[in-house]
């Protein structure tokens, strides 16, 4: 089979850094990814040149077949050869619904490349400008491939002049994205121009592509592909042997993606915060393969014949079987066992692989997404990736449990792996009413998960409905309350106040984290957020859902040994908020004055934590409590007709309409932002709405207040499905004032 002849022939040329690349296919939902890899599979001899654009060979699940789209991401290793030299394309297809956003993520980070599909009818939707702002903010550079040509012709009837119009709309819509979101050093480099051969245009369907280089160089023209259209099937199948798509999309692969040796030298110093001036950092600005290993993971997949496969990118170094590794984020040691490339579904065994290549490991089971693994010598010195940073969030949530009871082990060991393959995917045990809860970006996401759990492991589960995650935040500042450790011997004087949106921002946009330098940390926090600077450096702590924790004590004794309990007992209060147990969001904790026992025995977690948890959760509710609610914002494309009836469907469900922009000649653009608690059932809603002639992108917009005439209906009705007393609490229930 010609599947083993490419691994030989890629296994020749691995070594030489100059002829590898390494893309992504990233696009909003239905924009073509897939079928777009299928004509590049069947190129490289893995899938058949007839089934190409139907089987769909990346979407290996039966639950992505069925359906019709990606959800998960795929590799591929390509052999392709350019001007008489043999390349390889490592190749990933990502997923294009904004539910599985976080997949895209994680693929970006071992990639210097990144084709972006869009479709020429729907042109540059939500989904488009979120992967491609994701690929800019990670260095990977962008071309672009402008599908579904033959919708112009056959469906809009364009002539050549409409149709060139159209790409130049198109064209123009992602230099202006690359030019908002791009470092200033590659906004003109990346822009995407067509006459040098940056942008592809054709079918994926029907495998063809043209790119002005090969449209030049064979004299074909779009003019050509609308005759063969008119003249039918034959006549674009004769088209597919003078432009097949394979050829235009990987020969502008070869041409404009850097190979890794370029590449990394201006990712690395991106994406990694050690010392470039380091062994290793050295080795990874050279893509070094005799240098210390540095295996960055991006995914984790459960095989079930093999057990954990961990997917990544080599940094530096060789890897082989036998090498022991030293997992960062883990904190452990494991051995590679196996080493090998991915072909779609099937993973080919290679006795090594070298810097600069995509890698599929077995035996590295204790890592996860975003995990660092590293040569043993190293493990004290090395500093980790920079932490992936997710354009979404989980914010729906549904119970699950098992309808024969006696497969409630089997559940929660299949919610595990599950979690595993998918870091997006948040499992919890409501220790109140013993459920156990998934949390996702979306319905679609929960939707998947449910599918996965009964195609792959069997399981029948029932569910609730899915429910809306929300946020606890407060909108004053508290006076400083006194907390007291049970046993009366500990005594912490804490003050809670909001964070402003500057520092949210900073935070959110990984700017400002918790392990830098403090120094460093507090001149950002002075210079773009309106801070103290001595106050930006007594931070001690920051979580996960934007929180701080700031120490202005000065000289408390015995306060450095019990610095790590009460970090802990802050995250512990920041998990679950006092008004509806919801997570805290936006919250400064201070701590003002202690007073800790001398002896070790009486100064355990159990006395600090709730010394730490009652003064904030007192502070909080004094403070204007209040919840905040996910929204998303809609970008929605509409017949001019139909803008009416789609703005009363936004308006209802508490949606604002942001704006309206005339797209064409009868087509408007509506983008708004709406409650992801009142999108259930919108899209029933806006196809009734538009006779099913509207089309839509999503994306998690942002947190936003609930407005104060809903707020303690919800809370009743959160506190109501957690076991708790309709009523929260009242901040005496907590603390006495100081």
């Amino acid at each position: 089979m010609p599947r083993f002849k490419t691994i030989e022939q890629i296994q020749k040329i691995m070594s030489s850094i100059e002829q590898i690349r390494n893309i992504g296919i990233i696009a909003h939902v239905d924009h073509g990814k897939t079928t777009t890899t299928d004509s590049l599979l069947a190129a490289a001899g893995i899938i058949s040149i007839k089934v190409a654009g139907e089987a769909l060979a990346l979407d290996y699940l039966d639950v992505e077949q069925r359906r019709g789209i990606t959800v998960k991401s795929a590799n591929i290793s390509l052999y392709h050869e350019y001007e008489g030299r043999p390349y390889i394309i490592n190749l990933i297809d990502t997923p294009g619904h904004v539910d599985f956003s976080g997949k895209v993520t994680r693929s970006l980070r071992v990639l210097d490349g990144a084709i972006v599909v869009v479709d020429a009818v729907e042109g540059v939707m939500t989904q488009t400008e979120t992967v491609l702002r994701q690929a800019v903010e990670e260095r990977v550079r962008p071309l672009l491939f402008i599908n579904k040509v033959d919708r112009l012709i056959r469906e809009l009837k364009l002539t050549p002049k409409e149709i060139q119009q159209r790409f130049i709309e198109i064209i123009r819509d992602v230099n202006v994205l690359i030019n908002e979101y791009a470092d200033p050093e590659f906004r003109d480099k990346w822009r995407i121009d067509a006459s040098k051969g940056m942008v592809a245009f054709g079918s994926a369907k029907d495998k063809i592509g043209l790119t002005v280089p090969i449209s030049q160089r064979k004299g074909v023209k779009i003019l050509d592909m609308i005759k063969a259209y008119g003249r039918g099937r034959e006549a674009v199948e004769e088209l597919q042997k003078v432009i097949p798509l394979h050829e235009a999309l990987l020969d502008m692969v070869v041409k404009f993606v850097p190979n890794p040796k370029e590449a990394q030298r201006y990712r690395v110093p991106r994406i990694w915060k050690g010392d470039l001036d380091s062994e290793i950092g050295r080795a990874m600005l050279n893509v070094d393969p005799n240098g210390p290993i540095v295996f960055f993971i991006s995914d984790m997949r459960i095989d079930p014949h093999a057990g954990m496969v961990a997917t990544g990118r080599v940094f530096s170094g060789t890897l082989r079987p036998g090498q022991e590794l030293w997992l960062l984020m883990a904190r452990t040691k494991q051995k590679v066992l196996q080493v090998g490339l991915y072909m779609g579904p099937y993973r080919e065994a290679v006795g090594q692989i070298t810097a600069g290549n995509i890698a599929a490991v077995l035996g590295l089971d204790r890592a996860r997404s975003g995990e660092t693994a590293i040569d043993l010598a190293f493990k004290d010195i090395a500093a980790p990736f920079e932490k992936l940073r997710y354009v979404s969030e989980p914010v729906v949530t549904m119970a699950v449990e098992p309808k024969r009871t006696m497969e409630l082990s089997k559940l929660i060991e299949a919610l595990r792996k599950l979690s595993i393959e998918d870091p997006n995917l948040v499992v919890k045990i409501n220790e109140e009413t013993g459920e156990y809860l998934i949390s996702g970006m979306g319905p679609l996401h929960l939707e998947i998960a449910l599918t996965l759990l009964r195609e792959n492991y069997g399981l029948e589960v029932i569910t609730s409905p899915p429910i809306v995650v929300y946020r606890e935040t407060i909108r004053a500042g508290s006076e400083t309350l006194e907390g007291k450790s049970p046993n009366k011997h500990n005594k912490l004087y804490i003050s809670v106040e909001p964070l402003n949106e500057e520092t949210i921002q900073l935070i959110h946009q990984g700017v400002v984290i918790e392990d830098m330098d403090a120094r460093e940390r507090a001149k950002i926090l002075r210079d773009q957020a309106e801070w103290e600077y001595d106050e930006a450096r007594r931070i001690w702590a920051i979580d996960e859902n934007i929180n701080v924790f700031v120490n202005r004590t000065t000289g408390i004794q015995h306060l450095r040994e019990v610095r790590d309990t009460i970090i802990q007992g802050f995250r512990l209060a920041m998990r679950e908020g006092p008004l509806a147990m919801e997570p805290v969001r936006g919250v400064k904790v201070v701590l003002h004055d202690a007073v800790i026992h001398e002896d070790p025995a009486h100064r355990g977690p159990a006395q600090i934590f709730p010394a730490v948890r009652n003064p904030i959760y007192a502070g909080m509710l004094l403070a204007r409590p209040t919840l905040l609610e996910p929204l998303q914002k809609l970008d929605i494309r509409t017949p001019m007709d139909f803008m009416s009836p789609v703005i009363s469907v936004i308006t209802k469900r508490r949606g604002k309409v942001i704006n309206v922009v005339q797209h064409g000649t009868n087509i408007v653009r509506i983008i708004a932002e709406i409650p992801i608690a009142e999108s259930f059932d919108l899209a029933n809603e806006l196809r009734s709405a538009t006779a099913g002639r509207a089309f839509w992108g999503t994306e998690f917009s942002k947190w936003s207040p609930l407005p104060d005439s809903l707020l303690m209906d919800i809370i009743r009705k959160i506190r109501e499905r957690k076991g708790l007393r309709p009523e929260p609490p009242r901040p005496e229930d907590f603390i006495s004032p100081y």
